[in-house]
């Protein structure tokens, strides 16, 4: 097909298509569909277009007009789905199943050499080869492709649960939205990342526009992720890699599965290489330190990952990473500058932590004002003082820090930096506890405590309050509309309708997630509390247990500590936090304002899976994969994202690959969603 190198005449085009039969349109959007899909891969995946940008926009808006014309021609994976629809509300939650795991970091070439040592010896000495990927620094992606079209893209969140974001990530031009030659299910891990020359372009036209420049391309890229227009996200022009399959396994090695991957057309980075041994990933991370800086892409160090599968499977993993793989990080990018004044953070908990205010320096990409001290031991020992020329670096090239001070060019009329003894938000006297390093705020009222505490109160992992920002929390406090967590839900649509930039739609809109947040649960309610050292894992191991907030506010210190994984520390911690006379009158706040403080299905007494371990595999027709993890959490199962000789039970859905195939074969006893709902009838 021949493509005109100006745009038909729109209305030419429109009554030759309300001529056409519908089969007719049917075959002539097939053809279309498949000549943009050639040119597209020739363009992402081959580099070696055929067609001018102008000439690949005619035929996009020729099909486009033909969609228009004959709605039911219109297919989920044509291309002119790239350019976004209308925004959406929300975002779903998908669990990831197998979870999206981090990896383990090495910093040097003795820390890499430490990690191919310990592997010797969980191998036996048997030999294993390597594969080397440059670390794209963006955002981690799931995509699932079925019948070779891309049905589901997911962000990682916290590795378990991320955010649905197909329509976005349909966006993305290197991302095919169908496969050639796929699985008829196909689950895929990749980063979407935007390109320096785009980010360059993007701060260039906020510049001119009179807006605030954008920080750098990863912060960048995970704010565009989750807009919920998808058109604003097309104009945003986001890439893609995609270097590792979930499921179902495709070789018997990485580097056959990369060729396999791109061989479907996705868009796997031509970088990588496989090595005999880590000498030869040395070699290859001295290549690239030298030749990043050329690159179109971010990339802060290489993934360095086992080769072959068997021997992957055989060394399995931690709690947190695969013992196959680590991430080897690039020396982070220095440069000097002069401290102007020393502050301090003052966190939700109230530990306190020094900051260095600096002259304006750009380091790995930003202008940096301000770098953390981490603590006032670690500020003793480095003996930073204002004035000080100091030597700043990005940790993992995104938090600054001060590394050294540069002594030779120290003012003579210098003075040591001498700890605060009173908080500097609040001006109560700070504390040390005993083998503790940090300094505290223990004034609940101190209003830097009570800004951190409400924000992580309406986040993702806590009661998940959707548009209540940090902006908006910090105008509300300031505006005096509330005065801690509890009194969000007292807020009305009159109160933000007086805010800059609020009306009634957008008022009523966040007044409606509030009130969806009362039925979060006591898992997310405890976690959202910030009471100290219980975090999300532990916040759902109370809710279990308990059933209730009011049968774990009168539990005894002997009954807290009998619980699975509650030792003494958190026990002391729950019994501070509830005899507090201020916290009590907060929660007494919450549940008058009708927030649920039951655990989710937890109070129903006997567990009888107590003591068993379940996993979950393949797609449920019914249930929803959160759901049926919380009735059987509550049923007493611990819920695995692996199979393992500890796996009592495997419950498989449509769609089950890997890991029923190791249930099999270890004797696991399988079961389906039938048999899945008569479990959780025993919930009544």
């Amino acid at each position: 097909m021949s493509a005109s190198d100006s745009f038909p005449d729109a209305s030419a085009e429109q009554e030759e298509f309300e001529a056409l039969a519908p089969a007719a349109a049917e075959a002539l959007a097939s053809e279309l569909r498949r000549e943009l899909e050639r040119h597209e891969r020739l363009y992402y995946r081959d580099g070696q277009p055929e067609i001018s940008d102008r000439e690949f926009d005619a035929l996009l808006r020729r099909l486009e007009t033909l969609e228009g014309v004959h709605p039911a021609v219109r297919t989920v994976d044509s291309p002119t789905q790239r350019v976004g629809g209308e925004p959406l509300e929300g975002f779903e939650q998908v669990p990831h199943d197998p979870p999206m795991l981090s990896l383990d970091n090495a910093y040097g070439s003795e820390e890499l050499g430490e990690w191919g040592g310990r592997l010797d010896r969980l191998l036996a000495g048997d030999p294993c080869h390597f594969v080397a990927e440059l670390k794209v620094d963006g955002v981690s992606i799931s995509l699932l492709y079925e019948d070779g079209v891309l049905t589901q893209a997911a962000t990682r969140g916290n590795g378990r649960v991320g955010d649905v974001v197909t329509e976005n990530v349909r966006t993305i031009r290197s991302v095919p939205l169908r496969l050639e030659g796929a699985p008829a299910r196909l689950l895929v891990r990749g980063e979407v990342f935007m390109p320096r020359s785009v980010f360059a372009e993007l701060n260039e036209q906020r510049e001119q526009d009179g807006l605030p420049l954008y920080v750098n391309p990863r912060n960048t890229t995970a704010g565009t992720i989750r807009l919920l227009d998808s058109r604003e996200v097309a104009s945003r022009r986001l890439d893609c890699v995609v270097y590792d399959v979930a499921e179902p396994t495709l070789a018997e090695t990485h580097a056959e599965a990369l060729e396999a991957l791109a061989s479907f057309g996705l868009p796997v980075h031509d970088g990588w290489r496989r090595c005999d041994a880590l000498e030869s990933v040395e070699t290859y991370i001295e290549e690239w330190e030298q030749k990043r800086a050329a690159l179109d892409f971010d990339t802060d160090g290489v993934v360095v990952k086992v080769d072959e599968l068997s021997l992957r499977e055989e060394v399995g993993f931690t709690s947190k990473a695969p013992r196959w793989a680590v991430a080897y990080k690039f020396e982070a990018e220095q440069a000097r500058t002069r401290v102007l004044e020393i502050g301090a953070q003052v966190g939700r908990t109230g530990a306190l932590t020094p900051v260095a205010l600096l002259e304006p320096v750009f380091v790995a990409g930003t202008t940096v004002q301000r770098a953390t001290l981490h603590n006032y031991e670690d500020l003793a020992r480095k003996d930073v003082r204002v004035g000080d020329t100091v030597v700043l670096e990005k940790g993992g090239d995104i938090i600054p820090k001060v590394v050294e001070v540069v002594l030779d060019e120290r003012p003579e009329d210098s003075e040591p930096f001498i700890e605060p003894e009173v908080c500097p938000v609040c001006g109560q006297p700070l504390v040390r506890f005993e083998g503790e390093v940090a300094l505290r705020c223990v004034n609940p009222a101190c209003p830097a405590i009570v800004r951190e505490s409400v924000r992580h109160f309406v986040s993702r992992n806590a009661m998940h309050i959707e548009g209540l920002g940090d902006k908006l929390v910090d105008q509300l406090l300031n505006e005096g509309l509330i005065e801690d967590y509890s009194s969000l839900y007292s807020l009305r649509a009159e109160d933000l309708m007086g805010l800059e930039g609020w009306g009634a739609k957008s008022a009523q809109k966040l007044l409606a997630e509030i009130e969806k947040s009362k039925e979060r649960g006591l898992g997310p309610l405890l976690h959202a509390l910030g009471i100290r050292f219980v975090g999300e894992r532990v916040a759902g191991i109370l809710a279990s247990h308990f059933g209730s907030l009011e049968a774990l506010r009168s539990a005894t210190h002997e009954q807290l500590v009998q619980v699975h994984e509650i030792g003494p520390k958190v026990a002391e911690s729950l019994e501070a936090f509830f005899a507090h006379e201020g916290n009590g009158e907060r929660l007494e706040k919450l549940v008058s304002a009708g927030v649920s403080v039951e655990g989710e299905l937890a109070a129903a007494g006997e567990k009888p899976l107590a003591g068993k371990t379940i996993v979950l595999t393949g797609t449920l027709q019914r249930l929803k994969r959160r759901e049926a993890k919380a009735g059987l959490e509550a049923l007493g199962a611990r819920v695995s994202g692996s199979v393992s000789k500890k796996t009592d039970l495997l419950i498989a859905g449509e769609g089950a690959g890997s890991k029923l195939a190791k249930a099999e074969e270890l004797g696991v006893e399988v079961a389906d969603e039938e048999a899945l709902e008569a479990l959780l009838g025993d919930l009544g």
